[in-house]
This record gives C-alpha cells, sequence and structure tokens, in this order.
C-alpha cells in the first residue's frame, strides 16, 4: 500500500482507545490506539480524555505510518479481524 489518510473516529472511555480509520489505495481499515500508546508516542503522562482528539491530530502522521507498517505485516487485531 502506498500513501495513507487517516481519519478521527473518537474516544472509547470504556477500552481507553482512540478509533479511527486509515485508508489507502481504496481500502479503509479500522484501526484503534490505546491512550498509553499516545501518551507514550507524545511523550506526555495521563494525557485528559478531552485532550486526545487534539492529540491524535498532532501525532497524526506518526500514527498513520505505524498503522501502516502493521497492515502491510497483516497484524490484523480485534473483534471483527481487521482493527489494527
Amino acid at each position: 500500500m502506498s500513501s495513507s489518510q487517516t481519519g478521527y473516529n473518537g474516544y472509547d472511555p470504556d477500552r481507553q482507545v482512540v478509533l479511527f480509520t486509515i485508508a489507502s489505495d481504496g481500502v479503509t481499515v479500522s484501526c484503534a490506539i490505546s491512550s498509553e500508546a499516545l501518551d507514550r508516542l507524545d511523550g506526555v503522562s495521563r494525557s485528559k480524555e478531552s485532550q486526545r482528539e487534539a492529540q491524535f491530530i498532532r501525532l497524526q502522521d506518526q500514527i498513520s505510518v505505524r498503522a501502516m507498517k502493521k497492515l502491510s505485516d497483516f497484524e490484523l487485531e480485534g473483534k471483527p479481524p481487521g482493527i489494527i
């Protein structure tokens, strides 16, 4: 897969993950990144729920690269399979 686009789909406080999609070459995949992973990527500790969207947008390019790597390696997880 070549270039990609990511889209923010919200924060799930029960699972403590940001939900997003990644689209590349006409294929869209549902994804999630944990709050802990976002904070580690951002170099901060325990961001507030209200900050998650801005944090995701700020880190979107880095998240996209990592999601595309997982997708290209076929590391699909979750229920239904396909969430990375």
